[in-house]
Order: C-alpha cells, then sequence, then structure tokens
C-alpha cells in the first residue's frame, strides 16, 4: 500500500443552538472511517448562545486514506486538483471547506460548515512539495 503524506488531518465543525447536535455530529462522521472517535466542547456564543465544537484528527494511514476517499468524490476533485498551491499554505497545510447539509445526506460537497486541516508532509518543509505530495495522495491509486 502506498504510503500518505499527511501527519494528520483534522476535521471539525460547529453545532449552534438552532441545530440537531446528532445531525451535526453525523455529517462529520461522514468523512471519518465507522466507529470514529469524535471530540464534543461546549461553548458560548457571544450572545449567551450554546455552541458544541465537534472535531476529530485523523492520524492513522488506513483512516487518513478512508477520508481521502471521501475528499475523491467530491462532484468537482479536478477543480479541487487545480486549486492546490492556493490551498496549500507556506506552513504545509491544506484546507478546504466542506457543504455541513450535504456530508449530513452522506454527500461530499465543497461548501461551507465544516472544516478540514491537514498537515502535509514535505522535506524540506517547503510550500511547493507539500502541494506535490497533497496532489499524489488526493490522486491515490490513479
Amino acid at each position: 500500500m502506498p504510503r500518505v503524506p499527511f501527519h494528520y488531518i483534522d476535521l471539525r465543525t460547529f453545532c449552534y443552538e438552532t441545530e440537531d447536535e446528532k445531525r451535526v455530529e453525523e455529517a462529520l462522521r461522514t468523512f471519518l472511517p465507522d466507529e470514529f472517535d469524535v471530540d464534543r466542547v461546549e461553548s458560548t456564543g457571544h450572545h449567551g448562545d450554546r455552541i458544541i465544537v465537534f472535531s476529530a484528527r485523523v492520524e492513522r494511514a488506513n483512516d487518513v486514506r478512508h477520508v481521502l476517499d471521501k475528499i475523491r468524490d467530491l462532484p468537482d476533485f479536478e477543480t479541487l486538483l487545480d486549486e492546490l498551491d492556493q490551498r496549500v499554505t507556506d506552513n504545509t497545510e491544506f484546507f478546504l471547506r466542506l457543504d455541513k447539509q450535504a456530508a449530513f445526506k452522506g454527500e461530499a460537497r465543497r461548501g461551507g460548515g465544516l472544516t478540514l486541516r491537514a498537515k502535509v508532509e514535505a522535506y524540506p518543509a517547503k510550500k511547493e512539495a507539500a502541494v506535490e505530495n497533497a496532489r499524489e495522495a488526493l490522486l491515490g491509486d490513479e
């Protein structure tokens, strides 16, 4: 099995008081392997409203591959590949926003509500190397 050039992938979403927390957690789980641990932190918004932050850090290679498989399902995956130079930072981090409503339906789409942040392996730790490693990982076994 090919190596996965990511140190980790963080997924995070917020559940606002007007949302059902089980549904929001389920949306996040769309991108995670079965039975994966999800952290839940309760917070308070600016106006005193309840906000729950759901997050998960994926570190094991097989789990990272699972997340990448979900990303490959994006309808505009080719566009994402074309944008990698803008989506990878000088600190070798890859960022992507995903649609929380679509995720609740089990679909992968870009949009708002879910944030994916991945630390790309790159030696030396340069943006150019990180972009190429991210591209290689996203393309997978193609």
